[in-house]
């Protein structure tokens, strides 16, 4: 079944279509257009290889840490990976043991391995984190806090093993600044808002002392052949595992817990071929989360997030499973999910793409198949209306999103679909997908170009009275 809808009546009609709709679904239509987008996977798939590294280790006790979880190891960390960058690179290993440490900058040809047993848990002083370094805070770049773990114009780097990397953020750390208070980042926001549409120069956009814009975990910026493999990551400040202006990205068996205010698992901004496989995301925002700049900032770089795989992986509590957006603004393209899990009565979406009026940007050519998602909000989530929503003068377009396969065991709503006036959502297909024990139907806004086919949706039964 191929429908245009708008707004009016089917909002109003919710709750109808909940009962009506698993009958028209089940009948299935015509064959999809010919053409498998999948068929470009091999392709993009052997753009993206790991870097490898020569058979060099360099020992962080060697250089003076000490495993006591007392003992501040940043010096010893700093001169380990300087050592091992000016030897033509190799591993710099973390053995089983506590270390404490500030801000870690990688370098080119150097693995940060934490071997089985190894915890390395970052001081919570911000001082240490400065001077400020080019980063970027929610699609904006700027003069911040250094992230924990941070490279810059680097090649072949990564962050492996069997170890534990400990943000020490928590309600005491880090994670007021979120709030409200003394302490709140409100101001701090705003103002790199301001000058991000006044087109202030990156370098006089500065947040030295006293700023209150959490640092993220681990980002690379503007490196290139990059791997986070296996390791645990927990308590972080802000958004976890954050490629910026990346190529040939490979997240692989990693498992983020990290509860926290605005703790996206895997951000991969303005990066392309980006591989995320085999990891557990448990986190308190977007599980995965694509970006590619905020409103002005992000149209300035124009630069997407591309050629992105996401498989066998699984994602408990968040704001969204795989998510697209909000800070879209140089647009998304070629996105591949496939034979994820995801469930929890904390998953608020599966598939989310958010955007608005302020961001603008094109997200196209997104393709979903074999997920199952247990417990759930809303299955698919689509909302072109985002916070500011129609406030703005850059329409988004979203286009050639594909769901197959899909199979969900519980939600609020199947499709959770808002278009903008004058901005519709257009080729969405839906295939061979079950939603069971659906509360609230479906529920559509706006111009949206929905093109169902072999889907069964079962409304939640009514309790008896």
């Amino acid at each position: 079944m191929k429908t245009t809808r708008r707004a009016g009546a089917l909002v109003a009609a919710a709750g109808l279509l909940a009962v009506v709709l698993p009958a028209l679904l089940a009948r299935g239509a015509e064959a999809p257009p010919a053409g498998d987008p999948w068929a470009r996977l091999p392709e993009i798939l052997s753009r993206i290889v790991a870097p490898e590294f020569p058979a060099r280790d360099f020992v962080v006790t060697k250089f003076g840490a000490k495993g006591d979880g007392t003992k501040d190891a940043s010096a010893a960390f700093r001169k380990a990976i300087e050592a091992c960058n000016r030897a033509g690179g190799g591993r710099v290993v973390v053995p089983s043991g506590t270390f404490v440490t500030g801000p870690i900058r990688l370098k080119s040809r150097v693995n940060l391995h934490l071997e089985k047993g190894a915890v390395v848990r970052f001081l919570t002083d911000p001082a240490l984190y400065l001077p400020p370094v080019l980063t970027r805070w929610e699609g904006i770049e700027l003069m911040g806090t250094s992230p924990l773990v941070y490279a810059l114009d680097e090649e072949s780097i990564a962050v492996t093993g069997e170890g534990t990397l400990d943000g020490s953020a928590g309600p005491e750390h880090w994670w007021p600044w979120k709030g409200k208070g003394p302490q709140s980042q409100k101001a701090d926001r705003d103002r790199l808002l301001r000058m991000a549409e006044e087109g202030v120069p990156v370098a006089e956009r500065v947040f030295g002392e006293g700023s209150r814009l959490r640092p993220p975990f681990i980002e690379p910026y503007r490196c290139r052949n990059v791997l986070i493999e296996g390791v645990t990551i927990t308590n972080a400040p802000f958004w976890v595992i954050h490629p910026v202006l990346s190529q040939n990205v490979t997240v692989r068996n990693v498992k983020v817990v990290s509860h926290g205010p605005n703790n996206d698992g895997c951000d991969p901004e303005s990066s392309s071929d980006v591989l995320i496989e085999d990891s557990l995301f448990d986190t308190g925002d977007d599980c995965i989360a694509l970006k590619s700049g905020r409103n002005a900032d992000g149209r300035r770089l124009a630069t997407p997030v591309e050629r992105v795989v996401v498989r066998r992986c699984t994602m408990k509590a968040g704001h969204g499973g795989v998510t697209i957006g909000s800070e879209i603004s140089g647009g998304a393209r070629d996105v591949f999910v496939e034979a994820c899990e995801m469930s929890s009565p904390d998953l608020e979406r599966g598939l989310r793409i958010k955007t608005n009026a302020m961001r603008g940007g094109v997200v196209e050519n997104v393709f979903v198949r074999d997920v199952t998602i247990g417990e759930v909000g809303n299955a698919i989530d689509i909302d072109m209306l985002y916070e500011e929503g129609a406030a703005g003068s850059f329409p988004p377009t979203v286009r050639n999103v594909r769901v197959e396969r899909m199979t969900v065991g519980k939600a609020v709503h199947a499709l959770f679909l808002r278009a903008l006036d004058g901005s519709p959502l257009r080729g969405l297909v839906v295939s061979d997908s079950t939603f069971l024990d659906v509360a609230k139907g479906n529920r559509i806004e706006g111009t949206v170009d929905v093109d169902l086919r072999n889907v069964t949706l079962v409304p939640r039964p009514t309790p008896p009275k």
